[in-house]
């Protein structure tokens, strides 16, 4: 397609997605149109803010649609930083894009709340526990990978591929059933309360999660009630 053809095509499909701010002020920005128009992005985020308390919006001060090189260094679709939620413009289904954005909202509560998340330690330990436990189920499926890296919590990029490429996402799923609430939870420790976040407010019923991680189960009821955090 000629060059002139495809900036007539990205000017319409940027016209489809005008930026615009909520009703309780995240200026969404898009870099890049989305590639599938059928999201509709506001509807998408008035979901969002009609889902968390207000107080858990507060770090998120702009999202940004595009496209950025620590998806491809990273192998992700969105990520949070310095108050700015940057979500891949390729979407194709608004629950994954709600899903993902309350993802990364979680992570921008870590620097806020992360005294009440991390301090007492009781997270921690509740991961590596279920961290050493999926060790010795992976082991005796025949991954026999050093325990040493189960007993590191923070992300190691090693380690993440060797659960996403070598395992794979669906024989994870199987083998941590009842561990873990999803694979991708066993990442990292900043993963395993992301991935709790997301499942406490995009599911009505908490029961699996409660009972699998209670926790991190109790972590996340504490986050939503502002009188509590001032209290703790």
């Amino acid at each position: 397609m000629p060059i002139k053809h495809i900036q007539k095509h990205q000017q319409k499909l940027r016209q489809n997605n005008p930026d615009f701010y909520t009703p309780g002020g995240i200026h969404v920005f898009f870099k890049e149109a989305l590639a599938d128009t059928s999201v509709d992005m506001e509807k998408v985020i008035a979901r969002v803010e009609n889902t968390l308390p207000g107080h858990l919006l507060a770090e998120v001060e702009m999202i940004i649609l595009g496209w950025f090189d620590e998806f491809e260094e990273r192998s992700i679709n969105a990520f949070y930083k310095d108050g700015a939620l940057y979500l891949s413009n390729l979407q194709s289904d608004e629950n994954d894009t709600c899903e993902d954005i309350i993802h990364e909202i979680a992570h921008s509560l870590e620097a806020p709340y992360g005294y009440e998340i991390y301090g007492d330690q009781k997270l921690k330990d509740e991961f590596l526990r279920k961290r050493i436990h999926l060790h010795d189920i992976l082991w005796a499926t025949g991954y026999h990978i050093p325990k040493n890296l189960f007993l590191n919590s923070e992300y190691d990029k090693d380690f993440d591929m060797t659960l996403y490429k070598k395992i794979g996402y669906d024989k994870l799923f199987t083998l941590t059933k009842g561990l873990f609430i999803t694979p991708y939870a066993a990442t990292s420790l900043r993963e395993y309360f992301s991935t709790g976040f997301t499942d406490f407010y995009t599911q009505s019923d908490h029961g699996y999660l409660k009972k699998v991680s209670p926790e991190l189960y109790q972590k996340i009821f504490l986050l939503q009630d502002p009188e509590a955090l001032d209290n703790s």
